[in-house]
C-alpha cells in the first residue's frame, strides 16, 4: 500500500473526519541518464559558483528574487523565509460548496485520494462522499502541503473522494494575453449540422485504457532488443492513405461523413481486418516489439495474452501460426 502524502482532519460545519491523502496519479516512462558517448563514465550535474567556478555545498547555498526583471536580485535566508511559511497545517476546512460544473478542467492541477484515518470516521467519510454525489456538488478548501498553501476542491469520484489542487486565480492566464486575434466569422446552420453528424458518427465510451503512450512502449521495446541483442523491427502498417485536398468546410464535412476520411472506428476495424488478412506480411515474430506482439496475439484471439511476457507471446503467436496454417 501506497504511504500517505499528508494526514490531518477534513472538516465541514462541526463534522471532523480524520483523514489521509494518497497521490491518485504517476508518471510511468523510462528515465534517462547521462553518459559520455564511447565511455560507461556518467554526466552529472553539480552545483557551481558561476564566477570561481568551484562547487558550492548546499549549506551555502541560499535563495534569490529578481526584482522587477533586472539584474538586481533580494537575497533571504532560510530563518526570514521561515518567518512567513504556512506552517504545517493539518486542518483541511471546507469553506464552500459549489456547482461540480463551475469548475472548469483549466483549474485543475494535481489529483489525490482521501482517505479515513481509522473506522470511526468510515461514516461521516461515506456520507459527505454520498450527498456530494446526491448534490453534484465539491467542496472548496484551503490545504497546506510541502511548506505551499494550495486551493482545493473535494468530490466522489468511483466510490471514493478525492482531492484535487486548483491553480490560483492570479496563475490562470487570460487567452487574450496568450493567443493572437482570431478573426470572428458566421457559421451557417448546415456547417453545426454537418459537424454534429460527424461527431456523433466518431461518438465513443470513454474507456481510458483504450489509449496507451505508443512512444513508451516502443521505447521499451527498443531497451529490451537492444538489451537483448535482437534486432527489433515493426510492422508496416503501409503508407497513408491519400486525403482528398479539400479547401472548403461544407465539403469537408460531407466528405468526411462519406468516408472519405472515414471515421476513426471504421478506420481501426478496417485496420485491424487488414492486418489479420494478411499476417504473413508481418516480419518475423523474434524481430517484433512487444507492442505489435500484443496486437498479433489480439488478432488472432491467444487467451491470456494480456499477462504474457515478451518471450511468452512470442512462443503463442508462433504456435498460433502454425495452427493456423495447418488448418
Amino acid at each position: 500500500m501506497a504511504s500517505p502524502v499528508w494526514k490531518g482532519s477534513l472538516s465541514f460545519g462541526l463534522v471532523n473526519v480524520p483523514v489521509r491523502l494518497y497521490g491518485a496519479t504517476e508518471r510511468h516512462g523510462v528515465r534517462f541518464h547521462q553518459f559520455e558517448r564511447g565511455t560507461s563514465d556518467r554526466v552529472r550535474y553539480r552545483r557551481v559558483n558561476e564566477r570561481t567556478g568551484t562547487e558550492v555545498a548546499p549549506a551555502d547555498i541560499v535563495k534569490g528574487a529578481n526584482v522587477d526583471d533586472s539584474d538586481e536580485y533580494v537575497v533571504l535566508e532560510p530563518q526570514e523565509l521561515e518567518t512567513i511559511a504556512p506552517g504545517r497545517s493539518r486542518t483541511l476546512e471546507i469553506s464552500a460548496f459549489v456547482p461540480a460544473g463551475s469548475v472548469e478542467p483549466l483549474w485543475y492541477n494535481s489529483t489525490y485520494y482521501l482517505a479515513p484515518d481509522a473506522k470511526t470516521s468510515a461514516k461521516p467519510y461515506n456520507l459527505l462522499c454520498a450527498v456530494l454525489e446526491r448534490t453534484e456538488r465539491l467542496g472548496v478548501a484551503r490545504l497546506v502541503m510541502r511548506e505551499r498553501q494550495h486551493l482545493a476542491v473535494i468530490g466522489p469520484q468511483n466510490g471514493v473522494l478525492t482531492l484535487s489542487t486548483l491553480w490560483w486565480a492570479d496563475e490562470v492566464r487570460d487567452p487574450e494575453e496568450v493567443l493572437p486575434a482570431i478573426p470572428e466569422t458566421d457559421v451557417a446552420g448546415r456547417e453545426m449540422e454537418l459537424a454534429g453528424q460527424l461527431i456523433e458518427s466518431m461518438a465513443e465510451e470513454w474507456r481510458p485504457e483504450d489509449y496507451t503512450d505508443a512512444y513508451q512502449e516502443r521505447l521499451g521495446d527498443l531497451i529490451d532488443a537492444k538489451h537483448e541483442g535482437r534486432r527489433l523491427r515493426y510492422r508496416d502498417e503501409g503508407p497513408p492513405k491519400p486525403r482528398t485536398n479539400v479547401v472548403e468546410l461544407t465539403e469537408a464535412l460531407r466528405a468526411s461523413l462519406g468516408g472519405d476520411t472515414g471515421s476513426r472506428k471504421g478506420r481501426g476495424r478496417k485496420a485491424g481486418r487488414d492486418r489479420a488478412r494478411a499476417p504473413q506480411q508481418a516480419p518475423p515474430v523474434s524481430e517484433m516489439s512487444k507492442t505489435d506482439l500484443s496486437r498479433l496475439a489480439a488478432e488472432m484471439k491467444v487467451p491470456g495474452r494480456s499477462k504474457m511476457s515478451r518471450a511468452e507471446l512470442e512462443k503463442a503467436v508462433s504456435r498460433a501460426r502454425r495452427q493456423a496454417s495447418a488448418s
